[in-house]
C-alpha cells in the first residue's frame, strides 16, 4: 500500500485538528463550559480522568508512531487476513465521533431530552468500540517487529482504551444526563 503512511498521517492531521477545533469552539466564550464537560462525573473521580487523559495521549502517540513509522504496510497483516488498510478506518472511527462529542454534548445540554443524551452516549460508544478494535488489531498484528515498538503500541492502546471505554463511555456516559 503505497500511500498508507500519507493517508494515516492525513487522517491524523485532519481528524486531530477537528477534535482540537471542536474543543476550541466549545470552550471559547462559553461561561461554565468546563463544568458542563464533566457531565456529572463526581469530584472524587475527576483526578482519575487527569491521569487517564495523560496516559491516553501518550498511548495515542505510541501506537501512532508504531503504525506510521515502524510497520511495513506491504507485509503487515492483522489476524492473518486483514492488511494495514484497516488502521486508517479505525482512526476514522475514533477521530470522527471524537470531533462530534463536544458539539453534541452542548446540543444535548441545550435540549435536555433523553434522545439527545443517548446521541452523546452513542458517540462515546462508537469511539470506545473503534478504540477496542484498534487494540485488538495491534494484538493480532504480524509481524510484531520491532518488538519494543509493538509492545509500547499495545500498552499505549490499552491506556487509550481505559480512557475511551471505561472513563468516557461507561463512567462519563452514565453520569451524563443522570
Amino acid at each position: 500500500m503505497k500511500n498508507y503512511r500519507w493517508l494515516l498521517l492525513a487522517i491524523n492531521l485532519i481528524g486531530g485538528s477537528a477534535v482540537i477545533g471542536s474543543y476550541i469552539w466549545g470552550l471559547a466564550g462559553r461561561a461554565g463550559a468546563a463544568d458542563i464537560l464533566w457531565g456529572g462525573v463526581p469530584e472524587a473521580v475527576r483526578p482519575y480522568y487527569t491521569a487517564g487523559m495523560l496516559l491516553a495521549a501518550l498511548g495515542y502517540f505510541a501506537f501512532t508512531y508504531f503504525l506510521l513509522f515502524r510497520i511495513n504496510p506491504a507485509n503487515h497483516s492483522v489476524f492473518g487476513r486483514l492488511g494495514a488498510w484497516i488502521y486508517p478506518w479505525l482512526y476514522l472511527g475514533i477521530l470522527a465521533p471524537s470531533a462530534l462529542w463536544l458539539p453534541a454534548t452542548f446540543w444535548a445540554v441545550g435540549n435536555q431530552n433523553a434522545i439527545a443524551v443517548w446521541i452523546v452516549r452513542g458517540v462515546l460508544i462508537l469511539v470506545a468500540l473503534f478504540s477496542l478494535g484498534l487494540l485488538a488489531a495491534l494484538l493480532g498484528a504480524e509481524p510484531r517487529r520491532p518488538a519494543l515498538a509493538h509492545a509500547l503500541a499495545v500498552v499505549g492502546a490499552a491506556f487509550f482504551c481505559v480512557q475511551t471505554v471505561i472513563l468516557d463511555a461507561v463512567v462519563w456516559g452514565a453520569a451524563f444526563g443522570a
